[in-house]
């Protein structure tokens, strides 16, 4: 019935192994700390998200347009109902929120701005106080809400497409390459 051949634990490949672990030469193994085993376990469940490459691009495409809107403590919650609403992946779409954290969001904001202020062409000042909280970001002038919101309308659009088709290439290689070396190292046993 099954082709494939019980595994021998005396076998040439598994004295080999033991020889190379129990080598003068080799480090001991340092025990993995919890914080490892948790982002080691989060990124292959990341990795190995089931669904076709679109299934997939479109959760992260939804992610990425959410993430570049400066709605802190909502990104995730409105990134998650816009993969709901275009029947993406909603763990990509977590993750996608995650192109705005604290090392990007200035600069992020920032461009936003500047192309807000040059589709209206106004001449308001950008100023990053003013985006420390969603509380202080609606105390702010209309025109500053306005002129961001219009450009990061534009630049999450434009990233939105952009990440959705990168990721559809991205996936569908990485899963070439994956089963490429799933065959090499699995054909043998």
């Amino acid at each position: 019935m099954l082709d494939k051949q019980p595994l021998h634990l005396h076998s040439h490949r598994t004295k080999i192994k033991r020889l190379r672990s129990a080598s003068v030469f080799s480090k001991p193994q340092r025990p993995q700390s919890r914080w490892h085993r948790f982002w080691r376990y989060y990124f292959w469940r990341l990795v190995r998200q089931k669904g076709t490459p679109e299934f997939l691009a479109r959760g992260l495409a939804a992610g990425v347009f959410a993430g570049l809107f400066p709605l802190f403590g909502v990104q995730t919650i409105l990134g998650v109902a816009l993969a709901m609403l275009l029947r993406g992946n909603k763990w990509m779409a977590v993750v996608g929120t995650w192109i705005s954290n604290p090392l990007t969001s200035g600069p992020i904001f920032l461009l936003n701005f500047q192309v807000g202020q040059w589709l209206l062409q106004s001449h308001e000042v950008f100023d990053m106080e003013r985006l420390k909280s969603t509380t202080a970001l609606l105390e702010v002038g209309a025109d500053f809400v306005f002129i961001l919101f219009v450009g990061c309308l534009v630049m999450a659009t434009l990233s939105a497409f952009l990440s959705y088709f990168l990721g559809i290439k991205l996936i569908r290689r990485w899963r070439t390459l994956h089963r490429g070396w799933r065959r090499r190292h699995h054909s043998g046993q």
